[in-house]
């Protein structure tokens, strides 16, 4: 079996010396400990970031293995893992491990017997906490997002630019923002990003994108998010409805009874189960107030697809309000709805998101408050070019 993995690791590294460009995580990444997990979406660039790892690291090749759980049969992740160990290997990178059943025992046996360092990735959508194993306590977990505006940039223009902290953008947003213009004009690129920049795997094909995008999101309700949850055929049909749903409905008017209704269910509970395997599959996302945290059983406030490119993929038509703010919650971390002005970040800043003329009236004396403005290259006071903050990584 050893010989098989060699051979596909190979063919793999040969391929990825296409694939030059650094992510934002080869910089953030600590992969010293003995179980590091790296979650993401399908398509945000996992595999390439794991055998760009496996190329660089200063190992010799027989004593580090990729394998695949996605294109492999495999009894025991265990057994070749002892083997590999047996036979001198140091490391051991394991692709889509969500694949495997019962991989969370195998990981700990993994763990707690051999003396290897592991590599994991998987969808977005694993708990590592609620796991049988409960690999929380051995695993340090990473999640993975799709390419950031700057990263984009970077891929179209070889020009070179900064990410910031959320806090250097609100204090120094005109500074950052007359930098960049000197080296590009956002606004000529923007635009594409919008539709198709977030899944790296735009540049491989242009053309045919967007339904390569919706194979993926299809391959992920269909295959992933039922290797997770324990989820019925009939329903995967209600998953895709309800994306449908999300996709053309506005994200202020969250009506669950007429979602319910369309969806021909009968309670709240289905309901707000499918919103949660769609939201940790990175498919939508759910926006709560400050006030219901995580709580399962709880209505969200808005509810958006993952990602604009989702929307350009999903629906005919998105408004551009929509669009503008999808792309501010995709960007910013720690986000909730608060009841005046869109959004609270960090749970002390809170914004507006709108067009160049979005006025202050909503979140005026409010303290930390600030307008994401969309169609200005250099902002002023408290208003902040939108596309600054897909600068944040």
């Amino acid at each position: 079996m050893l010989e098989l993995i060699y051979e596909y690791q190979r063919g793999y590294l040969r391929k990825i010396k296409n694939y030059p460009y650094k992510r934002y995580m080869h910089k953030s990444i600590n992969f010293k400990g003995r179980l590091t997990g790296l979650l993401g979406a399908r398509g945000v660039g996992k595999t390439t970031f794991l055998l760009q790892y496996l190329q660089e690291i200063d190992i010799k090749d027989e004593k580090k293995l990729y394998l695949s759980v996605d294109n492999l049969e495999i009894e025991s992740l265990f057994e070749i893992a002892s083997y590999f160990e047996k036979t001198g290997g140091e490391l051991l990178i394991i692709d889509e491990i969500h694949k495997y059943r019962n991989f969370e025992l195998e990981l700990k046996k993994i763990y707690d017997i051999l003396d290897i360092r592991v590599i994991f990735s998987g969808s977005s959508a694993l708990k590592l906490d609620h796991s049988n194993a409960d690999l929380s306590r051995r695993a340090v977990v990473y999640y993975v997002k799709g390419l950031s505006f700057r990263e984009f940039l970077e891929f179209k223009t070889d020009e070179s630019f900064v990410s910031y902290s959320l806090e250097d953008i609100l204090k120094n947003h005109i500074d950052i923002a007359s930098c960049i213009t000197e080296k590009v004009k956002p606004f000529e690129y923007f635009g594409e990003y919008l539709k198709y920049g977030y899944y790296p795997f735009y540049f491989e094909n242009e053309e045919e994108y967007l339904l390569k995008l919706s194979q993926t999101i299809n391959t992920v309700i269909e295959v992933d998010i039922p290797s997770i949850f324990p989820i019925e055929y009939k329903n995967i049909i209600n998953l895709k409805k309800l994306t449908k749903l999300i996709c053309i409905s506005k994200p202020f008017k969250v009506n669950l009874q007429e979602l319910m209704k369309k969806m021909e269910l009968s309670d709240y509970k289905s309901l707000y189960r499918f919103i949660d395997y769609l939201h940790k599959a990175n498919i939508i996302r759910a926006i709560k107030a400050q006030s219901k945290g995580d709580v399962l059983f709880s209505k969200p406030d808005k509810l958006y697809l993952n990602n604009t490119n989702l929307l350009f993929a999903y629906c005919k038509n998105s408004e551009v309000g929509t669009l503008r703010e999808v792309f501010f919650s995709c960007m910013v971390d720690d986000i909730s709805t608060t009841t005046r002005g869109d959004f609270i970040v960090d749970e002390k800043y809170v914004f507006e998101v709108g067009g160049k003329n979005k006025s202050y009236k909503q979140i005026k004396d409010i303290k930390n408050s600030f307008i994401a403005a969309d169609d200005i290259e250099v902002g002023y006071g408290d208003k902040i070019p939108l596309y600054l903050f897909g600068f944040l990584y």
